[in-house]
Protein backbone atom coordinates (compact mmCIF):
# COMPACT_ATOMS: atom_id res chain seq x y z
CA UNK A 1 0.00 0.00 0.00
CA UNK A 2 2.75 2.44 0.96
CA UNK A 3 4.72 1.45 -2.13
CA UNK A 4 1.75 2.26 -4.36
CA UNK A 5 1.38 5.68 -2.73
CA UNK A 6 5.09 6.39 -3.26
CA UNK A 7 4.86 5.35 -6.92
CA UNK A 8 1.77 7.53 -7.55
CA UNK A 9 3.43 10.45 -5.79
CA UNK A 10 6.57 10.05 -7.88
CA UNK A 11 4.54 9.87 -11.11
CA UNK A 12 2.63 12.97 -10.10
CA UNK A 13 5.89 14.81 -9.45
CA UNK A 14 7.35 13.72 -12.80
CA UNK A 15 4.22 14.74 -14.73
CA UNK A 16 4.07 18.03 -12.87
CA UNK A 17 7.67 18.85 -13.73
CA UNK A 18 7.00 17.83 -17.35
CA UNK A 19 4.03 20.16 -17.60
CA UNK A 20 6.01 22.99 -16.05
CA UNK A 21 8.82 22.55 -18.57
CA UNK A 22 6.35 22.26 -21.47
CA UNK A 23 4.48 25.39 -20.40
CA UNK A 24 7.70 27.40 -20.52
CA UNK A 25 9.01 25.83 -23.71
CA UNK A 26 5.78 26.21 -25.66
CA UNK A 27 4.65 29.47 -24.11
CA UNK A 28 3.27 31.94 -26.65
CA UNK A 29 3.25 35.61 -25.75
CA UNK A 30 -0.12 37.26 -26.38
CA UNK A 31 0.06 40.69 -27.92
CA UNK A 32 -1.30 43.12 -25.29
CA UNK A 33 -3.29 44.81 -28.05
CA UNK A 34 -5.38 41.66 -28.44
CA UNK A 35 -6.24 41.69 -24.76
CA UNK A 36 -7.01 45.42 -24.86
CA UNK A 37 -9.32 45.04 -27.88
CA UNK A 38 -11.04 42.03 -26.33
CA UNK A 39 -11.78 44.11 -23.25
CA UNK A 40 -13.11 46.96 -25.41
CA UNK A 41 -15.51 44.67 -27.30
CA UNK A 42 -19.00 44.07 -25.85
CA UNK A 43 -18.31 40.31 -25.51
CA UNK A 44 -21.66 39.46 -27.10
CA UNK A 45 -19.93 36.76 -29.18
CA UNK A 46 -22.71 37.18 -31.74
CA UNK A 47 -20.60 36.43 -34.81
CA UNK A 48 -21.64 39.59 -36.71
CA UNK A 49 -17.97 40.31 -37.44
CA UNK A 50 -17.58 36.96 -39.18
CA UNK A 51 -15.46 35.42 -36.43
CA UNK A 52 -16.48 32.81 -33.84
CA UNK A 53 -16.28 35.28 -30.96
CA UNK A 54 -14.95 38.61 -29.72
CA UNK A 55 -11.54 37.10 -28.94
CA UNK A 56 -11.28 35.76 -32.47
CA UNK A 57 -12.10 39.17 -33.93
CA UNK A 58 -9.58 40.89 -31.65
CA UNK A 59 -6.88 38.46 -32.80
CA UNK A 60 -7.79 39.07 -36.46
CA UNK A 61 -7.58 42.85 -36.04
CA UNK A 62 -4.10 42.70 -34.49
CA UNK A 63 -2.54 39.74 -36.30
CA UNK A 64 -4.23 39.90 -39.71
CA UNK A 65 -5.02 43.60 -40.13
CA UNK A 66 -8.77 43.01 -40.15
CA UNK A 67 -11.03 46.07 -40.45
CA UNK A 68 -11.72 47.74 -37.11
CA UNK A 69 -15.39 48.56 -37.79
CA UNK A 70 -16.90 45.09 -37.95
CA UNK A 71 -18.36 44.95 -34.43
CA UNK A 72 -21.98 45.89 -35.08
CA UNK A 73 -23.15 45.66 -31.44
CA UNK A 74 -20.32 47.89 -30.24
CA UNK A 75 -21.11 50.72 -32.61
CA UNK A 76 -19.04 53.89 -32.91
CA UNK A 77 -17.76 53.73 -29.31
CA UNK A 78 -16.03 50.40 -29.91
CA UNK A 79 -14.68 51.51 -33.29
CA UNK A 80 -13.09 54.55 -31.65
CA UNK A 81 -11.63 52.41 -28.85
CA UNK A 82 -10.09 49.92 -31.28
CA UNK A 83 -8.81 52.73 -33.48
CA UNK A 84 -7.03 54.25 -30.49
CA UNK A 85 -5.47 50.91 -29.55
CA UNK A 86 -4.32 50.23 -33.12
CA UNK A 87 -3.31 53.80 -33.92
CA UNK A 88 -5.73 54.02 -36.83
CA UNK A 89 -8.41 56.41 -37.97
CA UNK A 90 -11.89 55.56 -36.72
CA UNK A 91 -14.09 54.95 -39.76
CA UNK A 92 -17.71 54.14 -38.99
CA UNK A 93 -19.22 51.12 -40.70
CA UNK A 94 -22.45 51.24 -42.67
CA UNK A 95 -25.16 50.22 -40.18
CA UNK A 96 -26.91 47.04 -41.19
CA UNK A 97 -30.24 45.69 -40.01
CA UNK A 98 -32.35 42.60 -40.47
CA UNK A 99 -35.42 42.53 -42.70
CA UNK A 100 -38.02 39.77 -42.87
CA UNK A 101 -38.81 38.90 -46.48
CA UNK A 102 -42.39 37.89 -45.76
CA UNK A 103 -45.38 40.00 -44.72
CA UNK A 104 -47.44 37.13 -43.36
CA UNK A 105 -46.82 35.05 -40.24
CA UNK A 106 -49.43 36.54 -37.91
CA UNK A 107 -52.47 34.74 -36.57
CA UNK A 108 -54.86 36.72 -38.77
CA UNK A 109 -52.89 36.67 -42.03
CA UNK A 110 -51.57 33.13 -42.28
CA UNK A 111 -53.56 30.36 -43.94
CA UNK A 112 -52.92 27.03 -42.18
CA UNK A 113 -53.15 23.56 -43.70
CA UNK A 114 -53.29 21.90 -40.29
CA UNK A 115 -52.90 22.76 -36.61
CA UNK A 116 -49.36 22.04 -35.53
CA UNK A 117 -49.11 20.33 -32.12
CA UNK A 118 -45.38 19.60 -31.88
CA UNK A 119 -42.40 21.40 -30.36
CA UNK A 120 -43.08 25.12 -30.65
CA UNK A 121 -40.16 26.11 -32.83
CA UNK A 122 -40.05 26.95 -36.53
CA UNK A 123 -37.20 24.50 -37.04
CA UNK A 124 -39.26 21.62 -35.65
CA UNK A 125 -42.48 22.66 -37.40
CA UNK A 126 -41.03 22.67 -40.93
CA UNK A 127 -39.95 19.06 -40.45
CA UNK A 128 -43.61 18.02 -40.19
CA UNK A 129 -44.98 17.95 -43.74
CA UNK A 130 -43.03 21.12 -44.60
CA UNK A 131 -44.75 23.22 -41.96
CA UNK A 132 -48.35 24.06 -41.09
CA UNK A 133 -48.83 27.18 -43.22
CA UNK A 134 -50.20 26.90 -46.73
CA UNK A 135 -47.39 28.99 -48.21
CA UNK A 136 -44.38 26.73 -47.90
CA UNK A 137 -42.07 29.71 -48.39
CA UNK A 138 -43.62 31.94 -45.72
CA UNK A 139 -43.04 32.72 -42.07
CA UNK A 140 -43.89 29.80 -39.79
CA UNK A 141 -44.56 32.20 -36.94
CA UNK A 142 -43.09 30.32 -33.98
CA UNK A 143 -40.45 32.95 -33.25
CA UNK A 144 -37.10 31.19 -33.61
CA UNK A 145 -35.79 34.56 -34.81
CA UNK A 146 -37.03 36.32 -31.69
CA UNK A 147 -35.41 33.75 -29.42
CA UNK A 148 -32.09 34.06 -31.27
CA UNK A 149 -31.87 37.85 -30.91
CA UNK A 150 -29.51 38.89 -28.09
CA UNK A 151 -30.35 42.57 -28.37
CA UNK A 152 -34.11 42.61 -27.76
CA UNK A 153 -34.66 44.04 -31.24
CA UNK A 154 -37.86 42.06 -31.89
CA UNK A 155 -41.35 42.85 -30.68
CA UNK A 156 -44.55 40.95 -31.48
CA UNK A 157 -47.64 42.99 -32.30
CA UNK A 158 -51.25 42.15 -31.55
CA UNK A 159 -51.53 39.99 -34.66
CA UNK A 160 -48.46 37.96 -33.75
CA UNK A 161 -46.27 39.61 -36.39
CA UNK A 162 -42.58 40.10 -35.68
CA UNK A 163 -41.46 43.74 -35.81
CA UNK A 164 -37.75 44.63 -35.92
CA UNK A 165 -36.60 47.76 -34.10
CA UNK A 166 -33.94 49.20 -36.42
CA UNK A 167 -32.43 51.20 -33.56
CA UNK A 168 -31.83 48.09 -31.46
CA UNK A 169 -30.93 45.75 -34.33
CA UNK A 170 -27.17 45.36 -34.75
CA UNK A 171 -27.26 43.33 -37.95
CA UNK A 172 -25.50 40.44 -36.24
CA UNK A 173 -27.40 37.89 -38.33
CA UNK A 174 -28.32 35.54 -35.47
CA UNK A 175 -31.99 35.74 -36.42
CA UNK A 176 -31.18 35.02 -40.08
CA UNK A 177 -29.31 31.87 -39.08
CA UNK A 178 -32.19 30.77 -36.85
CA UNK A 179 -34.85 31.05 -39.56
CA UNK A 180 -35.27 27.61 -41.21
CA UNK A 181 -36.82 29.18 -44.31
CA UNK A 182 -34.09 31.79 -44.87
CA UNK A 183 -36.59 34.65 -44.77
CA UNK A 184 -34.32 37.12 -43.00
CA UNK A 185 -31.70 39.16 -44.81
CA UNK A 186 -29.14 41.60 -43.40
CA UNK A 187 -29.03 44.82 -45.42
CA UNK A 188 -27.80 48.39 -45.09
CA UNK A 189 -30.24 50.59 -43.20
CA UNK A 190 -29.97 52.99 -46.13
CA UNK A 191 -31.65 50.43 -48.42
CA UNK A 192 -35.22 51.46 -47.71
CA UNK A 193 -36.70 49.83 -50.85
CA UNK A 194 -37.23 46.16 -50.08
CA UNK A 195 -38.90 43.14 -51.67
CA UNK A 196 -40.64 41.45 -48.73
CA UNK A 197 -41.53 38.13 -50.28
CA UNK A 198 -39.74 34.81 -50.72
CA UNK A 199 -42.36 32.81 -52.62
CA UNK A 200 -41.40 30.98 -55.78
CA UNK A 201 -44.97 29.95 -56.54
CA UNK A 202 -46.53 31.15 -59.78
CA UNK A 203 -48.80 34.19 -59.59
CA UNK A 204 -52.18 32.51 -59.19
CA UNK A 205 -50.88 30.06 -56.60
CA UNK A 206 -49.01 32.70 -54.59
CA UNK A 207 -52.15 34.85 -54.41
CA UNK A 208 -54.13 31.86 -53.16
CA UNK A 209 -51.76 30.72 -50.42
CA UNK A 210 -50.52 34.09 -49.10
CA UNK A 211 -52.59 34.99 -46.07
CA UNK A 212 -51.62 38.66 -46.36
CA UNK A 213 -52.12 38.78 -50.16
CA UNK A 214 -48.78 40.57 -50.52
CA UNK A 215 -46.88 37.87 -52.38
CA UNK A 216 -44.82 38.52 -55.48
CA UNK A 217 -46.83 37.25 -58.45
CA UNK A 218 -44.02 37.43 -61.02
CA UNK A 219 -45.81 40.05 -63.12
CA UNK A 220 -42.51 41.64 -64.23
CA UNK A 221 -43.85 45.18 -63.76
CA UNK A 222 -41.03 46.07 -61.36
CA UNK A 223 -38.42 44.67 -63.75
CA UNK A 224 -39.76 46.74 -66.63
CA UNK A 225 -40.03 49.92 -64.54
CA UNK A 226 -36.57 49.84 -62.96
CA UNK A 227 -34.30 52.36 -64.73
CA UNK A 228 -31.11 50.68 -63.50
CA UNK A 229 -31.87 47.00 -64.24
CA UNK A 230 -31.54 46.34 -60.51
CA UNK A 231 -34.39 43.79 -60.43
CA UNK A 232 -34.57 40.42 -62.11
CA UNK A 233 -36.97 37.51 -61.92
CA UNK A 234 -35.56 34.32 -60.47
CA UNK A 235 -37.90 31.34 -60.42
CA UNK A 236 -41.06 33.50 -60.27
CA UNK A 237 -39.64 35.85 -57.62
CA UNK A 238 -38.42 39.42 -58.06
CA UNK A 239 -34.90 39.80 -56.66
CA UNK A 240 -33.33 43.19 -55.95
CA UNK A 241 -29.64 43.87 -56.52
CA UNK A 242 -28.80 46.48 -53.89
CA UNK A 243 -25.51 47.29 -55.59
CA UNK A 244 -27.41 48.62 -58.62
CA UNK A 245 -30.49 50.02 -56.88
CA UNK A 246 -30.60 53.83 -56.56
CA UNK A 247 -33.64 53.81 -54.21
CA UNK A 248 -35.88 55.62 -56.70
CA UNK A 249 -38.83 53.54 -55.50
CA UNK A 250 -40.47 53.24 -58.92
CA UNK A 251 -40.70 49.47 -58.49
CA UNK A 252 -42.72 49.93 -55.28
CA UNK A 253 -45.04 52.35 -57.09
CA UNK A 254 -46.01 49.80 -59.74
CA UNK A 255 -46.06 46.61 -57.63
CA UNK A 256 -49.74 45.51 -57.67
CA UNK A 257 -49.60 43.47 -54.46
CA UNK A 258 -47.39 45.58 -52.21
CA UNK A 259 -44.66 42.95 -52.15
CA UNK A 260 -42.18 45.78 -52.68
CA UNK A 261 -42.18 48.43 -49.99
CA UNK A 262 -40.75 51.93 -49.81
CA UNK A 263 -41.53 54.31 -46.92
CA UNK A 264 -41.49 57.22 -49.37
CA UNK A 265 -44.12 55.72 -51.68
CA UNK A 266 -46.97 57.81 -50.21
CA UNK A 267 -44.82 60.95 -50.34
CA UNK A 268 -44.20 60.45 -54.05
CA UNK A 269 -47.87 59.78 -54.68
CA UNK A 270 -48.81 62.99 -52.88
CA UNK A 271 -46.27 64.99 -54.86
CA UNK A 272 -47.60 63.55 -58.13
CA UNK A 273 -51.15 64.46 -57.12
CA UNK A 274 -50.09 67.99 -56.24
CA UNK A 275 -48.18 68.36 -59.52
CA UNK A 276 -51.21 67.11 -61.47
CA UNK A 277 -53.47 69.53 -59.62
CA UNK A 278 -51.16 72.45 -60.40
CA UNK A 279 -50.92 71.41 -64.05
CA UNK A 280 -54.71 71.27 -64.36
CA UNK A 281 -55.07 74.65 -62.69
CA UNK A 282 -52.46 76.14 -65.02
CA UNK A 283 -54.26 74.62 -68.03
CA UNK A 284 -57.60 76.12 -66.96
CA UNK A 285 -55.96 79.48 -66.36
CA UNK A 286 -54.38 79.38 -69.83
CA UNK A 287 -57.72 78.49 -71.44
CA UNK A 288 -59.41 81.33 -69.56
CA UNK A 289 -56.95 83.87 -70.91
CA UNK A 290 -57.67 82.99 -74.52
Amino acid sequence: MIGAIIILGALGLIYGLGLAVASKKFHVDIDPKIEAITEALPNANCGACGYPGCAGYADAVVMHNEEINKCAPGGSAVIEAIAKIMGKEAVAADKKVAIIKCQSGGKDNTILRYEYQGVKTCKAAVLVNNGPNLCVYGCVGLNDCVAACKFDAFTINGNGMRIIDKEKCTGCGACAKACPRNLIEIVSIKKRVQILCSSHDKGAESRKVCGNKTACIGCMMCVKKCPKDAIEMKNNLAVLNYDLCVMCGLCADVCPTGAIIDPLKEVRAQRRAEAKKKAEAAKKAAEGNK
